[in-house]
């Protein structure tokens, strides 16, 4: 110990981390970093002898001298380096989940009449996701078997492009894929279904939390959203943490001898080998997201479609109006499509950035770096969730920076934490700041993205004001032409954004594959604050079921309802900012899982040196005829997608207005409002999720099979040109929808909140009515469903890599899957169209008026 006199590390602190090191061996990478802070703090590295400072690593107990240099070298980021932040991290947000939980439980329920109907609303979001869960489960079986029978068939095991040298994979991997696709569609179905009972136990205690003021109110619905987000985070991570570090770990590989020449050790090979399988995780939340969203996307808006028709507009009562049969329907598919559907939908971006940006990583530094900003992102939204506060009698903007205190405290901690994580896997070096200038970009690109949204959909701005007063001109005609428009040069503003995201982050990362590697990593900064911003998003629907709830209760002072109003407005602009955010997320995501695609892909084509096992990326050339024919294929994929999903929406919603004018018919007493009389809300619930779950089925087989077929019939070449046309269409077409969605909805709310044009039941008003209508689908179904299309497919296409090859080289294989989507499309039309055709209501002229 006194060979280090006179620069000596203090005797109490050395021991301590040699006492650290021996006895509890995880913290092993916390003690490298505390070594170098001691040789920064004590200039150890300034001693004249290199023996003493071999020493002082030897006092310590470690086997690397070096290490006192570096904090990791190339061989101490192991796997349980890589997972140590991020599994910590999903241990605290899982802490947060119990903690928020606990807050909501202590909240009071209130009691009456309020108590009954929040059981209503609970006991249909419940029976509509054991419904889709039921259906659910023989498609991820039969998946999985799929997925093994195709995996497992290949005639080579996969290969890796690492440092220029090939390197082969010892397993094919198809059992190991199939069970990370499993553990990713359980996770992602167990964060959907967490979220969505806290959020329908929240809504009544909002609303009782309201009558003692605001922030009480806010601080209730904001602990229930923030456990849909904090669930997400928390099974994302803990998902891929546990299984990547038993993949790694748990299979022993041997050296592998590189083509045309090197090595690449039995560790390093086994990580690749364990990212791979991964691909299977992202697949099995993209699945689940994609029913989620679609059908509950249906679901929610099939509800409201129909209620508002027949309540507000041809029967003239008020939104939530007790006497409506739809009211019920309609809040429970607030929280199966806002809550549990964008829940999904996230976790899938979450889960699929990070896996794509291993994937293309090219050493272990690299591989560690996504995992560990996801870690320290939760840790950052745990700190921002706390700051969210607001006072008793705040306006909607003095509302809506509380909830951006919150996530932009969380950005600014990630900022700091971005920094700690290049210090320590990167030694401060140039990369490992390109990629932290990377991760700022992507966290930058995310806020203005939902500034661009909050700007074209909020009321408190041009865009929607200029829809209400060309309703007040022209009526309900000239609001959808406006609504149109608003919503087509919206996708200007985050396009720009996108685009130079992507290119910034390619060339601040060094271009090339590192420029790649880049454009992933910055996909992981957006969404390192996924805990805390999905929270700001969830919390709209428990807002808005707590002012029907209020609405429907009878007795309740005008003071709650208006508190719950300020609410429900602040839930709006939150949602279409979330929905703003999760399509920017979605197409960095898709890019990044597009471009592993092509690097995984065992395209063989011949270059000066012989045979070319990876050169997919030089092959598709936009002149290419098989990549120009995949690009046009691919670009009308979300145009179809939407399509499907807004028909069935629309004969969804036809079941649902017959059978409310049906009510209103033969129930004597109920629409004159007399005492005692009380209408069938849950023949609409059961209606509802009967019609969700079959009208999912065909966009559904043609989101998972359209694929596989085209990328073993035509080639790899087809499918790259595919996944880039759906990115490129499915971007602008969720935006424009979501956006015009969002817009017409507010021009609806101005008139309300702020009685203007003659307030509610005036022309403009019923004008407004009409494209708040029209827009339902566009914002919560179609526009939302095509940020999984994307990723979807792309997830899929990089699961499946390893069976693509050249052009038409297995197009038998192909032949067979299409014959089977083209069964299965054909079988589910008949019984969706044809067997259950949709039913015609009595009566549509007050829709019409």
């Amino acid at each position: 110990p006194d060979a280090l006199a006179p620069h000596s590390v203090p005797l109490a602190s050395r021991d301590l981390a040699r006492s650290r090191v021996r006895t509890q061996p995880y913290t092993y990478p916390l003690a490298l970093s505390f070594l170098r802070f001691c040789r920064r703090r004590w200039r150890v590295e300034a001693l004249h002898a290199l023996d003493h400072r071999c020493l002082f690593a030897r006092d310590l107990g470690l086997k690397n001298p070096g290490s006192v240099v570096m904090i990791f070298t190339d061989d101490e980021i192991t796997p349980l380096v890589i997972v140590s932040v991020p599994f910590l991290g999903g241990i605290i947000a899982l802490g947060m989940v119990a903690v928020l939980m606990v807050r909501v439980r202590k909240a009071p329920n209130g009691q009456g009449e309020q108590l009954f109907i929040a059981e209503q609303i609970s006991t249909g979001a419940t029976s509509f996701l054991v419904t889709e869960y039921s259906y659910l489960a023989p498609f991820v079986a039969c998946v999985a078997a799929f997925i093994v029978g195709i995996l497992e068939s290949q005639d080579d095991t996969p290969t890796y492009l690492v440092n220029g040298n090939y390197f082969s994979s010892t397993k094919k991997g198809g059992w190991q894929t199939m069970m990370c696709f499993v553990t990713g569609a359980v996770l992602s179905a167990s964060a959907g279904w967490a979220g969505m009972k806290v959020a329908t136990q929240t809504n009544v205690k909002t609303m009782e939390a309201a009558r003692s003021g605001l922030n009480q109110a806010l601080q209730i619905a904001f602990a229930g959203g923030a456990v849909m987000g904090f669930s997400v985070v928390a099974f994302g991570i803990l998902g891929l943490s546990v299984l990547f570090y038993i993949f790694a770990t748990a299979q022993s590989g041997s050296t592998a001898t590189g083509s045309p020449n090197g090595t690449l050790s039995g560790s390093d090979l086994d990580m690749r080998d364990a990212i791979r399988y991964l691909s299977g995780f992202g697949f099995g939340a993209s699945s689940i997201a994609l029913f989620a969203r679609v059908a509950g996307g249906i679901y929610t808006k099939a509800a409201d479609v129909g209620a508002d028709l027949v309540g507000k507009v041809e029967s003239d009562i008020p939104e939530d109006d007790p006497r409506n049969p739809a009211t019920v329907a309609d809040n429970v598919g607030d929280n199966v499509g806002d809550v549990a559907g964008m829940g999904a939908d996230l976790f899938e971006s979450f889960v699929g950035s990070i896996i794509a940006c291993a994937a293309l990583s090219s050493d272990n530094r690299e591989l560690a770096l996504p995992f560990w900003i996801s870690g320290f992102g939760i840790l950052a939204a745990t700190i921002g969730f706390w700051t969210v506060s607001t006072k008793d009698d705040a306006s909607q903007s003095e509302l809506l920076h509380a909830l951006h205190r919150g996530v932009y405290s969380a950005s600014i901690l990630v900022i700091v934490f971005a920094i700690a994580c290049v210090e320590m896997l990167f030694e401060g070096s140039k990369v490992g700041y390109r990629y932290f200038g990377c991760i700022i970009i992507g966290l930058v690109a995310g806020i203005l993205i939902g500034e661009a949204t909050e700007y074209c959909t909020s009321y408190a701005y041009a865009p929607v004001k200029s829809i209400t007063h060309a309703g007040s001109a022209g009526g309900a005609a000239t609001v959808i032409i406006q609504g149109l428009g608003i919503g087509m040069i919206s996708v200007f503003p985050p396009t720009i954004v996108i685009c130079a995201t992507v290119l910034a982050c390619y060339n601040v990362a060094g271009a090339g594959t590192s420029g790649l590697y880049g454009i992933s990593i910055s996909a992981v900064g957006m969404l390192s604050t996924l805990g805390v911003t999905l929270a700001t998003d969830a919390y709209g629907p428990v807002a808005d079921n707590a002012g029907g709830i209020a609405e429907m209760s009878a007795g309740v002072p005008d003071e709650v309802r208006e508190r719950t109003d300020k609410l429900d407005a602040l839930g709006n602009t939150t949602a279409a900012t979330g929905k703003g955010f999760a399509i920017g997320s979605a197409v960095l995501t898709a890019l990044s899982l597009m471009n592993a695609y092509v690097k995984d892909v065992p395209y063989a084509c011949m270059d000066s040196s012989g045979v070319n096992t990876r050169c997919l990326a030089s092959a598709m050339s936009l002149t290419d005829a098989y990549v120009l024919t995949g690009v046009i294929f691919g670009a009308m994929l979300p145009f179809l997608f939407a399509a499907l999903t807004m028909l069935s929406v629309r004969k969804a919603a036809g079941a649902i207005i017959v059978e409310v004018q049906r009510q209103f018919r033969d129930i004597p007493g109920l629409l004159e409002g007399k005492e005692g009389v009380k209408c069938d809300h849950m023949a609409c619930v059961k209606m509802c999720t009967k019609a969700s779950i079959n009208e999912m089925l065909i966009p559904g087989i043609l989101a998972v099979m359209t694929p596989i077929a085209v990328g073993l019939l035509v080639g790899a070449k087809c499918l790259g040109g595919l996944l880039g046309g759906a990115i490129a269409s499915g971007f602008m077409l969720a935006v424009m929808m979501s956006n015009a969605g969002g817009a017409w909805d507010n021009s609806k709310k101005y008139i309300e909140n702020e009685n203007t044009y003659g307030g509610k039941k005036s022309n403009t008003h019923k004008a407004c009515v009409v494209g708040d209508t029209v827009g339902d689908p566009f914002k919560d179904t179609s526009g939302p469903a095509l940020n999984i299309l994307i990723k979807l497919m792309t997830i899929f296409s990089l699961t499946m890599a390893p069976v693509f090859r050249s052009d038409w080289k297995t197009w038998w294989y192909g032949v067979i899957v299409l014959v089977v989507e083209i069964i299965f499309v054909s079988a589910a039309y008949w019984y969706v169209w044809i067997k259950n055709a949709d039913q015609t209501p009595v009566s549509t002229e007050g829709a019409k008026e």
